[in-house]
């Protein structure tokens, strides 16, 4: 389906009924699933407060597609780590990684799924991307404790501030790094081979 202009709204019953008020049909997660393939933009309210709901419909559908037929996108090591982050300063960071990483590969799809590219340069190309992250990651995570940088591999600088310094000069450090993070992720993006 093309993408809609509007945004659909779905409702969710207290009985867990989903009702899609563009189509005026009751839809299930498969159909919400195949909603977000299709690039359709829709928000999920609870129908009795309002309240808008789809983060956590959306968390609800990638469980159910990782127990579908034994589909798991996402390895153990991935959701362990992941869980580790809840209650973390670095909780705050995650969600933009995430969103831009995700941005960067999605750009790069095409390059994964074109037939005439060979499995080599394929592999090559995530690992190339993986590469990065994890040093983008880096990056990020010495702004905010050069100790858990060195605790991953990378040695604070000399230049690195003690954990004492000016919380001012820390902010405007973690904010130059995110930018260069973003700056290579967009490059990255708009680096076609």
């Amino acid at each position: 389906m093309a993408r809609k202009s509007e945004t659909t709204v779905i409702k969710k019953y207290a009985n867990r009924r989903l009702y899609n008020t563009g189509t005026s049909m009751y839809v299930t997660l498969e159909n919400l699933a195949a909603m977000v393939k299709g690039n359709e933009d829709f928000v999920v309210q609870d129908a009795k407060t309002g309240e808008d709901i789809t983060h956590s419909v959306l968390t609800q559908i990638i469980f159910e597609q990782e127990n579908k037929n034994g589909q798991n996108l996402m390895p153990i090591t991935f959701l362990r780590q992941l869980i580790r982050f809840y209650g973390d300063q670095m909780q705050m960071v995650i969600p933009a990684y995430l969103e831009q990483s995700m941005t960067a590969f999605a750009q790069e799809q095409e390059n994964f799924r074109n037939p005439a590219t060979a499995v080599a340069q394929t592999t090559r190309l995530m690992e190339e991307q993986v590469r990065r992250n994890t040093e983008l990651f880096r990056k990020a995570m010495g702004a905010f404790n050069p100790f858990l940088a060195n605790a991953m591999g990378e040695m604070p600088t000399a230049s690195s501030k003690p954990a004492s310094a000016n919380s001012a000069d820390d902010l405007a450090a973690m904010r130059e790094q995110l930018a260069e993070m973003q700056k290579r992720l967009e490059e990255l993006g708009a680096r076609k081979p």
